[in-house]
């Protein structure tokens, strides 16, 4: 596909591009099965588009059983009946472009359903024509797993085959069989899935797992993690994941060359983007500067730091962007405080803020004026806090096996609430497969749309001020301070060159500007009292100037 010499594409559309991601079971069922669909997402468009976000991100949607809720993904070409057909999908790409939004969707190539064919096959027998395109591999001579590699969703990371009399690896569920990257059959038939969307239209990719594709071919051992140096920025705490360094089983340097075999794919046409989910709970940010370095591989990657529950301190964001670009000084991050994988982010943290509007408005100044692109998760333009569901509405496996002491994901996966007027949010005429919440009623599109002071107005407005500055979008950063209460940058494109200086917690606090001539910039929806050289912040206030 040739780039029109009259209208080149703007290749570098995905620096700084603003990403709305769907959950497509939980936006909008058009078909009354209490299930979101494609023609579900088309009709709401124009909401993504009154947001001003630059493109959406659609989470798995292909033909799947349904086990890990599509990243199971058992036919990587066609459309799971749940979600519509593939003219439904040709339907949204046409609607979205003449939106002016991009189209990114979500592919899951380190691992397949155990449903898919290609599994199906390998399972058959030893020498059948895809045997090696799962990683299969004997047992110990007591009949154990080959290693002691563990699960993300908990156990051993390896499950027996009565058919092949041997082991296979699932990095997730037991059917979730992995795929074998070391088979270049594997590589070449998952580069072919990405020219079919290619060629389909899309935008782009978020690649799911990035960093899992590759296995160590010898299967060693990974290391034991010590206490002082785990987290749960991966796994939940209760998880015995994270008692392991995983060197062997992720992260292997392998990766690095079929991801430019993929980039010189997204290269054969115009203006297409990609970003990977980096998932790492120690080496996280090293291995987006790896993924993203020079112009060979993805363009983007974002790894865990904003999404784990750690408090978001001044100190703690600039040492995240200061590891980013001494790890990847010509990368690119895409930086995100909630999807649909974690706890929505006012709730992890704001329990005990007195005004969580303010905070929230706060929170998306401050990640709409990162260095980085933005992905924002269906909902939190809203002010969603994380849904408390029962025991017996969970449909997660993940949260199912950890109950109660981890809870899973659905609790950030309930459906979009679109209107007050009924108790399921005009998400669907019928009961939904997740529970809506009472409080989410409250904040329902159709109730902030007519509030000016709303939350969902702030993003507006604030995502408006971001396009108005170039800067904001593509700028280099400068910190100048990160104290107990303020964080305090610049951001430098061309000749403008703008500050930001938020107050990060709920009193008043003052701070000094930069030695220079500052001109207060307007539309943002923030105020502060300037007072000379310095500025007094309201609580979750915010100042914004640009240089004279």
């Amino acid at each position: 596909m040739a780039t029109d010499v009259q209208n080149p594409a703007d290749k570098d559309w995905w620096r700084g591009a603003v990403i709305y991601q769907i959950y497509p079971r939980s936006f909008q069922d058009s078909n009354d099965d209490g299930i979101g669909d494609l023609e579900g997402i088309t009709a709401r468009l124009e909401h993504v588009a009154s947001l001003g976000a630059d493109a959406i991100w659609i989470s798995p949607f292909f033909t799947s059983p349904m086990k890990d809720f599509g990243y199971d993904v058992s036919n990587y070409c066609d459309i799971d009946p749940i979600f519509g057909k593939i003219e439904d999908f040709d339907s949204l790409i046409t609607e979205a472009h003449r939106l002016n939004i991009k189209v990114i969707i979500d592919l899951v190539l380190s691992h397949t359903s155990d449903q898919h064919p290609w599994f199906a096959e390998s399972r058959s027998s030893r020498d059948n024509a895809r045997a090696d395109w799962y990683v299969w591999a004997d047992p110990k001579a007591d009949g154990t797993p080959p290693n002691n590699w563990m699960s993300i969703f908990g156990g051993s990371s390896w499950q027996w085959d009565s058919r092949r009399l041997q082991y296979y690896l699932h990095n997730f569920l037991t059917s979730q069989p992995d795929l074998n990257f070391h088979c270049p059959a594997v590589q070449d038939a998952l580069l072919d899935v990405t020219r079919f969307w290619l060629e389909k239209g899309v935008d782009g990719f978020r690649l799911d797992t990035i960093n899992f594709y590759v296995h160590d071919k010898d299967l060693h051992d990974n290391p034991p993690l010590e206490i002082s140096r785990r987290n749960a920025s991966i796994a939940p705490s209760v998880n015995p994941y994270n008692h392991q360094e995983h060197l062997y089983d992720k992260n292997r340097p392998e990766n690095l060359e079929f991801l430019k075999r993929f980039r010189k794919v997204l290269d054969e046409f115009p203006a297409i983007t990609s970003v990977g989910e980096v998932g790492d709970a120690q080496r996280g940010l090293e291995i987006v500067g790896e993924y993203t370095s020079g112009d060979d591989k993805v363009q983007m990657c974002y790894a865990f730091e904003f999404l784990a529950a750690d408090p978001l301190t001044p100190a703690r964001v600039r040492n995240v962007l200061e590891r980013f670009e001494r790890y990847a000084p010509d990368g690119w991050a895409c930086w995100a405080f909630s999807n649909h994988d974690v706890m929505r982010h006012i709730t992890r943290w704001s329990l005990g803020v007195e005004d969580r509007d303010a905070h929230g408005k706060l929170l998306i100044g401050l990640l709409l004026s990162l260095r980085g692109s933005v992905c924002m998760y269906q909902g939190e333009e809203l002010g969603l806090e994380e849904a408390e569901l029962a025991f017996e509405d969970l449909r997660d496996p993940y949260g199912i096996q950890f109950w109660p002491d981890f809870k899973g994901r659905d609790g950030c996966r309930t459906p979009m609430v679109w209107t007050n007027a009924t108790s399921i949010g005009g998400f669907s005429n019928v009961k939904p497969w997740l529970p809506v919440p009472a409080a989410h009623l409250e904040r329902a599109v159709s109730v902030e749309n007519a509030d000016p002071h709303s939350v969902l107005n702030h993003y507006r407005a604030f995502i408006a001020f971001r396009k108005r500055h170039p800067a904001f979008a593509k700028g280099d950063i400068t910190f100048h301070t990160a104290d107990d209460h303020v964080l305090a940058f610049s951001r430098t494109f061309g000749n403008e060159i703008v500050l930001a200086v938020l107050n990060m917690t709920e009193s008043e606090a003052h701070a000094n500007l930069p030695d220079g001539v500052w001109e207060a910039l307007e539309g943002h929806g923030f105020t502060a009292e300037r007072q000379d050289n310095s500025v007094k912040l309201p609580a979750w206030g915010a100042y914004f100037a640009r240089r004279a």
